[in-house]
């Protein structure tokens, strides 16, 4: 199977999949007890009259796969309908929040690959007390949760210190990157640690095959022996890592948004939820889910070319 048919089958099972993901978005918040119609009259006694006005305004009277089949047709051309909570397009509070979201997701990601790959490298390139040091450093990273690590960040850096703000995403590129380092670090803290422990089990690995023997055997230099046969070799299992990284990423940001109350679309949905504000969940849940696959995608299609030992056959018996 070629690279290019490959790549249409993923894009062709990624679209099938994502039509059922929308179902199960759409349909998921109706299982919730609660209705629209009681948040929109908060609390006050409507006639029937009133209270039919409302559900015919929203469609909460129509057939259930009625309603789907609409929502997913607007979807399509881009209209996620009006928020119920916000009284406006659900397209329009997503440009509003999405940029804070991505460019905090940016800024973890950032730190996850720069520090992750730096730590688990130098474990497995030194090893003894630094591999040690390393081990310990990240143990204690991964069982830090990410809003544990936002409070603990934001207490100490914030509010006792003084050195950053304690909360909001700043007006600004400047002042945003400023706003969100907290923020990211929080994100990022859990990942660092299990992208440094991958790295350094996927090195290992590669130190003890026969290729590096026979390079090292050849006169190689051991730099250059760890940059091109151990720490290349050891990309595609970063890489796959780096798939989950992303998607973990996109999850926990609604924690770290909250804590911070940053306003992006994890708060959002946080809110959303909470009011039972439907299309604003459905909108946001339908986003996430289609990030997921696209890093998803990507991973498959970028593991061929990063790694050549991972073929497409093998990548399609995988699946």
């Amino acid at each position: 199977m070629s690279f290019v048919r490959f790549a249409v089958r993923r894009v062709a099972e990624m679209a099938a999949t994502l039509l059922v993901a929308s179902f199960v978005v759409f349909g998921a918040m109706y299982l919730a007890p609660g209705n629209p119609a009681s948040f929109l009259l908060a609390g006050r006694s409507a006639s029937p009259e009133a209270l039919a006005a409302i559900n015919a305004q929203y469609h909460l009277d129509d057939p259930f796969l009625v309603r789907y089949f609409r929502w997913l047709g607007d979807v399509l051309q881009g209209d996620f309908g009006r928020s119920i909570t916000y009284r406006t397009d659900v397209s329009r509070l997503l440009a509003d929040r999405l940029p804070v979201t991505l460019l905090l997701i940016a800024m973890a990601l950032v730190v996850v690959v720069a520090v992750g790959l730096l730590l688990g490298r130098i474990a497995a390139v030194r090893g003894g007390a630094t591999d040690s040091a390393i081990l310990v450093t990240t143990t204690f990273a991964v069982g830090t949760p990410a809003f544990v690590a936002a409070v603990l960040l934001q207490g100490l850096f914030a509010v006792r210190l003084g050195w950053f703000p304690s909360s909001g995403a700043g007006d600004g590129f400047g002042d945003m990157l400023w706003h969100l380092t907290l923020p990211a670090i929080a994100l990022a803290l859990y990942l660092i640690g299990m992208l440094a422990r991958v790295t350094r089990s996927a090195m290992l690995e590669a130190l003890d095959s026969e290729h590096v023997t026979v390079a090292r055997s050849r006169g190689v230099p051991e730099r250059q022996v760890i940059r091109r046969h151990v720490f290349r070799n050891s990309l595609g299992t970063v890489l796959t890592t780096g798939g989950l990284i992303v998607s973990t990423l996109l999850v926990c940001t609604i924690l770290v948004e909250t804590a911070f109350s940053i306003g992006g679309i994890g708060q959002l949905l946080e809110l959303s939820t909470t009011t039972k504000d439907f299309p604003t969940v459905q909108a946001i849940s339908l986003i996430i889910v289609a990030l997921f696959m696209a890093v998803n995608l990507i991973v498959d299609l970028a593991l061929p070319l990063v790694d050549p030992r991972v073929t497409l056959a093998s990548r399609k018996a995988a699946v």
